[in-house]
Formats: C-alpha cells, structure tokens, sequence
C-alpha cells in the first residue's frame, strides 16, 4: 500500500477522532477548518486518494458521507441503503422485495441518537420535492423503521400495490380511502383505496444532503 503523506495521516487521524468525539462524520469543511488545508479542493484530492488506498469510503451527495473504513464505534451504526423513494409522483422499484433487503453494499451511517434502539432501520435516497415543507429534499437520505403501521399524519414509505410503485408521504386514513398527502403546498395529494396500500416504513429521521 502506498505510503501515505503527512497531510492524509493528518486527515485519516482527524476523521477517527472527530468521530470519537462526536459519533458522527466530519463535512469536507471540518476537514479543511481542522486540519488547516487551505481549501476544500486540495481536501476532496485527498480524500480521494484515501478512497482509492481503500481507507475511507465516501457517499455521494450525502451530507457527512465519509466513512472510515474497518473502524468501529459504538456510537455510529450503519444502515443499509437500500434505494430510492420518490417524495413527488411515484416512481417504479425493482420489486416489493427490495424493501426487506438486509444486506447491501451500500450504507450510510447514523447516530445511536437517530436510531434510538430501533429495530429494522434502512435508508432510502429521496427523489422529489413534494416533502420539501417537511424539510425532505431531493438527495437527502432518509432512514425508516420497517413496520406496517403509522399513525395518520406520520410519514412514512407507501408501496401503491397495483401500480408497483412507491412514495414517500404522510398517511391520514378516511372514510374509504387513504389519503397520501405530500408536504408541499403547490402538489395535490394521492388518494388510494386501502387494499392498494402497503405501509413498509414509518420515517424516523433524514441525513440531508451536501448544498
């Protein structure tokens, strides 16, 4: 393995204890305030470099999507991220099989706090702009709890059986239909008969996107 220099020794060594201390990822601009690099290109050059020796992993457009790799701490879990879910129109997946995927090579990686203990956590990566009121934007990667139930007015991923599609939207039950309602005051709700709705996660808490 190539030797690395004094400034990616510093980085590695930074993002390890940023994370002991914090639980969680280092931003680009951590790296750059942290370790005094001049700007945050010479920081994605490096990191880079560290990505292709196989030290760090990072996720594209997730906001502190750096992992380090063959490290462990308790207070970072990883979730497999298992897709993506619309948060607008519905879009086509796979098949309803993807949503009980459990082993992935994909992950993002979450506090003890985000998960709070809960069983059955993957991610999704959000297509749309139906939830921005809800502060759910397009890229951001929100993580659900696998379960058939919600509440109404929670939001959670909707897989709409006939049209094999999914969405992500708050659920409200009525008379005799399911109201699948998006957080954006320009885009109209999606109504569907109960027998078509098939709830596969109750949403518990979003990792925003790099802007």
């Amino acid at each position: 393995m190539r030797e690395l220099s004094a400034k990616q020794a510093r980085i590695v060594e930074f993002i390890h204890r940023f994370r002991t201390e914090r639980h969680y990822p280092p931003t680009v601009r951590d790296i750059l305030s942290g370790c005094n690099i001049s700007s945050t290109s010479v920081v994605d050059y490096n990191l880079d470099i560290l990505e292709r020796l196989g030290i760090i992993r990072r996720h594209s457009g997730v906001s502190r999507g750096i992992e380090l790799l063959d490290y462990s701490d308790e207070g970072v879990i990883r979730v497999p991220l298992i897709g993506k879910i619309a948060a607008g129109e519905p879009i086509p997946v796979p098949s309803a099989d993807t949503w009980d995927t459990v082993s992935t090579a994909e992950t993002v990686e979450a506090t003890q706090d985000m998960i709070g203990g809960r069983k059955d956590v993957y991610a999704l990566k959000v297509k749309g702009s139906s939830m921005v009121d809800a502060l759910i934007n397009d890229g951001d990667v929100v993580l659900l709890q696998s379960t058939s139930e919600v509440e109404n007015g929670e939001t959670a991923a909707v897989w709409l059986k006939a049209e094999k599609e999914a969405t992500l939207k708050k659920v409200y039950r009525e008379k005799d239909r399911i109201r699948l309602q998006p957080a954006n005051s320009t885009m109209k709700p999606i109504y569907a008969a109960p027998d078509n709705v098939e709830i596969q996660g109750k949403l518990i808490g979003v990792i925003r996107k790099v802007s």
